[in-house]
Parts: C-alpha cells; structure tokens; sequence
C-alpha cells in the first residue's frame, strides 16, 4: 500500500476508533434516567459519576502523554482500546451504586488515550492541513455521541443498559486488534518541512529538560488556560442536556430525538469547518488558527444564551438555535490541537498535549456535579447556562491572548528544527 493511501488507512482506523469510544463514553447522558431509577440516585449522586470517570481520566493524562514519547505510540494506543471494552464489561456487571461508580470510574482510564492519536496524526500528515484533518477525525466525536443516543434509545428498552454496555465494551475489542495489528509506527517529525529536508534525521525521544521548557512557551501556557475552561460547557452539555430536554422542556421521545440528531449532525459538520478555516487563515497569518476559534467559542456562548431563553413551546425555533449554536461551537478544538503542535518539538508533543488535555478535565471533571447541584436547589437550564456562558467567555479571552503570542513561538519551533537538520546534515558530511 502506497503510503499516500496507506495514511488514509491509518485515519479511517483512527476515525473508527473515535467513533466508538465516544460512542461508549458518552451514551451514559441518554441512559441517566434509567440508571438513576435502577439505583434510586438523585442528580447530584449521578453527576458524581461522571466527575469520577472525568477525574480519572485528568490524572492520567501526563501518563499517558509520557509514555507515548517514551515508547510504541500505536501499540499503546490498541492497550487503551482493549481497557475501553474491559472496564465498559465491568460497569455492565456492577450491581450496586458504589460497585458502579468505582467501575465507571475506572472507564476514564481509556479516555486519556487520545494525545498519542493526534501525535501520530501529526507524523502522517504534513503541517499544512492539520487542522483540517483534525476536524475530519474529530466529526467522529459528536457522531459518537449519535450513535450512543440511538443505541440508548432504540435498544435500552429491548436489552438494557447494561446490555448497551456490552455491545460497546466488545466493539472496543474489536478496535484494539485492528490497531495493533494494522498501524505502523511512523518516525516522529517526519511530516516538518525542515526535517524533511535533511536526508537522515535522528529521532529525538522525550526529554525532560526539553519538556520542562514548555513551561516557557506563552503560546501553549495560553492554549491549556483556555483548556481548563474550555471543558466545563462540553461536560455539562453531553452529560446533562438529555435530560434537560426531558424534564425542564417537556420533550416526548421523538422530539428530544429529532432534536439532538439534528444538533449533533450540525456539530459534526462544525469540526471540519472550522479546521478548514483555521488552515485558511493560518496560511495567511500565523494567528489565523487562533483567531478562528476565540470567533467560534464567542458565538457559540451568545447563542446558547438566546437558545436556553427561548419560551418552552417554541420548539421549531429552540431546534433551528440549538443548530446554529452547535455549528460554532467546535470550531476551537481542531485548531487548538494543532497549535499544540505547532509549537512544541516533536519529542514531547505527546506529553504538551496531555498536558493540555490534563488541565481540561482537573478543572471540568466537578463540572457535572456542580451542574446538578444547582439544578437541585434551582434548574438544570440554569445551570447549563451560567456554566456555559461564563466559561465560554473566559476562554475568548485565553485565545485572543494566544493568538498573539504564537506567531513568536511557531518561529521559534522551526528554527529549532532548522537547525537540528543542518547539525545531522554537517555530521553527516563530515
């Protein structure tokens, strides 16, 4: 297989992979209130839930991020697959509440896998089109949620959420044997122009003095403060919207289905836009990455507020809004992804990621929680919109900041590669 075509394999694996595992992780908002009437929990309680998994997840992240730049990035990405589907088993044969919160918890171990994904992204595919292709891979991600949703919806009621688990935790499997056995291991930063250019490069391995350095790096220290508040809407929103179209906005079945369909499939289309725009605008300007998603997470916090203020009966409308405020809302996510890699070397961008994702979710990981306390003592629409807004406000303002830092810190980067690639050149002529 030419590898032209054969990095097109790697992603469509990758995209299954995506798909999948959101498709797992995020099924449990469709199936809150069966699961809550099964254990006779409050909001509060199951909101716990998630803040465990999350949590997990979040202390896990420099783990992971350090042993993919230690070692094999594919064949540990297939060890996270195999731990998706293991712990989903075990949450399915969990009979008690605590039995079960310690067993979902144990689901967000899996869910710190993603850096090495998009590092290996990043060897496959040049620096031109990342966000592009990052917001091609990241479509999976609210087609996941989908796919969670109408296994929830339609086979709940016939097998139970326990047995949605299993269906899911066996897919997971399935992934890790394609992985492991279907994508190589490509050389790190072998997509740099500047290394490309030499004709023999030494692969760098994590360093810590190198990645100790990243706390100099304005532009990434920006792009993980926006992080940290960028998370709180995505936690709330996937775990509790369900139910607020359920219980607060008096949807039936249908409606809260055609409705969140027609949302998510918008949402998809929003992450390759928004990477396209942000690979647009990055070849004219070096902040244009940037700048595209401080654009994205604005609107979308103005239009959630509008939307959530709608009057109950106005359903066409509320769907039309929820619509448009899904299409900008991703728009960061694939470029932001991409600025982790345009300004860290390639030895330690595992590690700058998890980082990254690591501060995303210590924050975001009581998000869930704090959203149903405040629906206990007040309203669930409430508490999506104070938590949204404010949040998203907040990281308009780490982005524009970054934005006009990076252009410093990508400079930096390659001429750091520049010469890495005349030092080989000179060994080499000596």
């Amino acid at each position: 297989m030419k590898p032209s075509r054969y990095r097109w394999f790697v992603f469509a694996v990758f995209f299954v992979f995506v798909l999948l595992h959101q498709a797992d992780k995020l099924l449990i908002g469709p199936l809150t209130t069966p699961i809550m009437n099964e254990f006779g929990i409050d909001e509060a309680q199951m909101g716990l839930v998630s803040s465990a998994a999350v949590a997990v997840g979040a202390i896990l992240y420099p783990v992971w991020g350090y042993l993919y730049d230690r070692f094999a990035r594919a064949k540990l990405l297939a060890l996270a697959a195999f731990i998706w589907g293991s712990t989903t088993w075990l949450s399915a044969v969990a009979r008690s509440f605590p039995a079960f919160m310690i067993t979902r918890a144990s689901t967000g171990i899996d869910d710190s896998s993603y850096p090495g994904l998009y590092n290996l992204v990043a060897d496959y595919f040049e620096r031109g089109i990342r966000s592009k292709v990052n917001g091609l891979l990241q479509v999976a991600m609210p087609l996941g949620y989908l796919i969670g949703m109408l296994l929830a919806m339609l086979l709940g009621g016939a097998v139970g959420w326990r047995g949605v688990f299993y269906i899911t935790g066996s897919l997971g499997i399935v992934v890790a044997a394609a992985i492991f056995f279907g994508v190589r291991e490509p050389k790190r930063g072998s997509t740099e122009p500047e290394l490309q250019a030499a004709a023999q490069v030494t692969e760098h391995r994590f360093s810590w003095k190198v990645a100790l350095g990243l706390l100099r790096n304005r532009t990434l220290l920006l792009v993980i403060g926006n992080g940290f508040f960028g998370q709180f809407p995505w936690q709330v929103v996937t775990f509790w919207f369900f139910r607020y179209l359920e219980t607060e906005r008096g949807y039936n079945s249908g409606e809260v289905l055609i409705t969140m369909v027609l949302a998510v499939l918008v949402m998809a289309a929003g992450y390759p836009v928004g990477g396209a725009l942000g690979d647009y605008f990055f070849k004219r300007s070096l902040r244009g990455r940037l700048l595209v998603s401080a654009v994205g997470v604005i609107l979308g916090a103005v239009l959630l507020a509008v939307t959530l203020g709608l009057p109950f009966d106005a359903k066409v409308p509320f769907a039309l809004l929820m619509c448009l405020t899904a299409l900008f809302m991703p728009f960061a996510a694939p470029n932001v992804t991409s600025t982790v890699f345009d300004v860290t070397p390639p030895e330690v961008r595992s590690t700058a990621h998890a980082v990254e994702n690591f501060c995303e979710l210590i924050g975001s990981s009581l998000a869930p929680m704090l959203a149903g306390l405040i629906a206990v003592r007040a309203s669930l629409g409430q508490a999506i919109l104070y938590i949204c807004v404010s949040t998203w406000f907040v990281c308009f303002i780490f982005l524009l900041l970054a934005a006009f830092a990076a252009p410093r810190d990508i400079m930096a980067l390659r001429r750091q590669l520049q010469q890495r690639a005349e030092l080989e050149g000179a060994g080499e002529a000596g």
